[in-house]
């Protein structure tokens, strides 16, 4: 399965596509990234350039995904629509131009989704961690410990946001730049006044704005770190360097920094002010770069969530047989009955198809009446063969046509009670031919279910026999006693000799 997690952030969206595996492993293919600014301004309203740049933009990663063959998609949305007035009208907008669902998540959420990210990416075991995630308008705080988050918090930090409210001349007045330090100081004081208790020493720093700062300092020691930005290093002193530097340059002079990337060149000191500080406070040596965050803890959430879906997809690549293993999950009706009532039925039909005019459709139809025999039990037990005919033929059974519900339908109805009658109204508005084809399908289905009459599997296996007008049908037991099972299938097989137009008998193998 191809799945692709959006995030919808306040200074970037970011879109990551992944390939899954059935067992829950999977491999990234490909990364999209457009700057829109959703988060400009006091981040009350979204601005309506903003919006239609990031609809074109989501429509071009849809677009992206759909040609990589992606099938499902996760897409969460952050501080800028969280916060806005008009953030429901916007994600409407989404849905509509889109048609992608958006999930506003609240701040700690995306914390929690950002410690999956990056606990998957860098070992976190040992001595505790701060995690810092720089976004367009918050800054998440994650304290580890024993690679456990233990205080999840999202404060209203983020750089778009404070270059808005703080630098208002360039290069930023020292009076404005004091005032924002000020500010940075006392939001996070609580959260460092906790990770210094426990003194936290190592700092990983995740985001955009971060990972730039990383780069930019490995530039100015004449490193290129080329994709290997996971796991660098940046010491305290040289985020102080950069800190000092950025201070007193004005717009032309950052964009002559090396490494430092140009649509960030408004916001990045604000960025920096935040690291630093943080450094300063812990007494921290240095900060590590992770490149997995909350885009990649929205997929492995995302698996975590349907890893019984995911491993369907691979095992299933039949749309149908999908679809009905889906459905038969969804009513709780998955047990070893139902299984092994498909083994017998599809065993005798096997044996008996060309004697009753069968070809492979048909045997298709048997298997699904049979995988799905009992789940009208979801609804009640009493008459539970009923409620499964109502279930199949108005369920979401994917990949099937209205004909072929009602068939595997009519057949599942009759593996029990009286088999199909001319008086029944479903019945009889049926074709001719579809009768004669739901009358063998469910006769050789009534018999399965009756050799599984315990549910405890005791016929092993079924071979058929015909002789003198009569067909015989051994049953193999490894010696378990069958008389019940014997019993049962026999009471069912009156619809099977009409079929057949042969006497039916049943002995146990030696």
């Amino acid at each position: 399965m191809r799945i692709a997690a959006i995030d919808l952030g306040s200074n970037s969206l970011h879109m990551l596509i992944a390939e899954v595996e059935a067992d829950g492993r999977f491999n990234v293919l490909d990364r999209a990234k457009m700057m829109v600014r959703l988060g400009r301004g006091k981040m009350k309203r979204l601005s309506g350039p903003a919006m239609e740049a990031s609809l074109a933009a989501l429509v071009s990663f849809k677009r992206l995904a759909e040609r990589q063959g992606v099938t499902r998609f996760s897409a969460v949305a952050t501080s800028a629509v969280r916060e806005a007035s008009n953030g429901g009208e916007f994600l409407q907008r989404v849905l509509d131009t889109v048609g992608l669902r958006v999930k506003v998540i609240p701040g700690r959420e995306e914390a929690r989704l950002i410690h999956l990210g990056v606990a998957h990416a860098l070992d976190l075991r040992g001595e505790p961690t701060l995690i810092v995630d720089v976004g367009g308008g918050s800054v998440e705080l994650i304290l580890v410990e024993h690679a456990r988050p233990v205080v999840l918090e999202s404060l209203k930090l983020g750089v778009v946001r404070l270059a808005h409210t703080y630098l208002r001349s360039d290069p930023a007045r020292p009076g404005d730049l004091r005032k924002l330090e000020r500010h940075v100081a006392d939001a996070m004081e609580p959260v460092l006044r906790r990770a210094g208790n426990r003194r936290v020493q190592r700092v990983v720093g995740t985001s955009g704005t971060l990972l730039n700062v990383v780069e930019i300092a490995a530039r100015a020691r004449g490193e290129v770190l080329r994709g290997r930005l996971n796991g660098a290093r940046v010491s305290a002193e040289e985020v102080f360097a950069l800190l000092r530097r950025l201070q007193r340059a004005d717009r032309a002079a950052r964009l002559r920094i090396k490494g430092l990337d140009a649509k960030r060149v408004d916001s990045l000191l604000p960025g920096v002010v935040v690291l630093a500080h943080i450094l300063r406070e812990l007494e921290a040596p240095s900060v590590l770069a992770c490149t997995w965050a909350l885009r990649e803890g929205l997929l492995l959430e995302f698996i975590a969530r349907h890893r019984r879906g995911i491993e369907e997809n691979e095992r299933f690549l039949d749309v149908r047989r999908r679809s009905v293993q889906r459905f038969v999950r969804h009513l709780g009706r998955e047990d070893a009955h139902s299984q092994h009532v498909t083994r017998l039925a599809l065993r005798l039909f096997d044996q008996l198809h060309r004697r009753l005019g069968l070809g492979a459709a048909e045997r298709e139809w048997l298997e699904y009446a049979a995988v799905l025999h009992d789940v009208g039990h979801a609804i009640d037990h009493h008459d539970h063969h009923r409620h499964t005919h109502y279930l199949v033929t108005h369920g979401a059974l994917l990949g099937f046509d209205p004909g072929e519900r009602e068939i595997i339908g009519q057949t599942a109805r009759y593996h029990r009670k009286a088999g199909p009658q001319a008086g029944d109204p479903d019945f009889r508005k049926l074709p001719r031919d579809t009768r004669r084809t739901i009358k063998a399908l469910s006769a050789l289905l009534r018999v399965a279910d009756g050799l599984d009459r315990s549910h405890y599997g005791v016929v092993r296996d079924v071979v058929t026999r015909v002789r003198d007008g009569r067909i015989t049908l051994s049953l193999a037991t490894d010696g378990e006693d069958a008389a019940m099972e014997m019993w049962e299938a026999a009471r069912r097989a009156d619809l099977l000799r009409d079929v057949l137009g042969l006497d039916v008998a049943f002995r146990v193998a030696s």
